[in-house]
């Protein structure tokens, strides 16, 4: 077989192995992703308005004085945070937990004499309450609205 021949088989060998393209397969793909994005974009933007429900009632209770003070190792405070979800960054909370030892609390609270947590104390007078409080009950408490 002389060089030529071989080389025009082995091009269309070639040619043979690449596949062909279907257009309607290419169309379901692209439809796929645009829906595959759409809910994406639709579960993003839904969670990061849900995410910041709170952002106002929160910022209202650090405008009341309202304090909440925890450890990061309590799972109540963990439950209590998660009520708040995103919008926790603007509640006025104290950090009692001082890493690697969770028998000590930092100075701010010893001397608040805080002895559970989460608790929660709310001005003028300096009314405590222990434990979790449901987002209603604070919003009763502080005259914040809950929106």
């Amino acid at each position: 077989m002389s060089q030529q021949r071989r080389e025009r088989k082995e091009k269309e060998a070639q040619v043979e192995e690449t596949p062909q393209r279907d257009p309607a397969f290419l169309r379901k793909v692209i439809i796929g992703v645009v829906i595959l994005a759409a809910f994406g974009a639709a579960y993003y933007f839904g969670y990061q308005k849900r995410a910041h429900k709170y952002d106002a009632f929160a910022k209202c209770l650090t405008q009341k004085g309202v304090k909440m003070y925890g450890a990061y190792w309590c799972p109540h405070c963990a439950e209590q945070k998660k009520m708040f979800d995103a919008s926790f960054q603007y509640v006025p909370y104290i950090e009692c937990g001082i890493p690697g030892n969770t028998s000590k609390v930092v100075p701010v609270c010893t001397d608040a004499a805080i002895k559970h947590f989460p608790t929660w104390q709310f001005p003028p007078v300096g009314e405590r309450v222990e434990g979790e409080i449901p987002l209603e009950d604070l919003s009763l408490r502080t005259g914040c609205p809950l929106e």
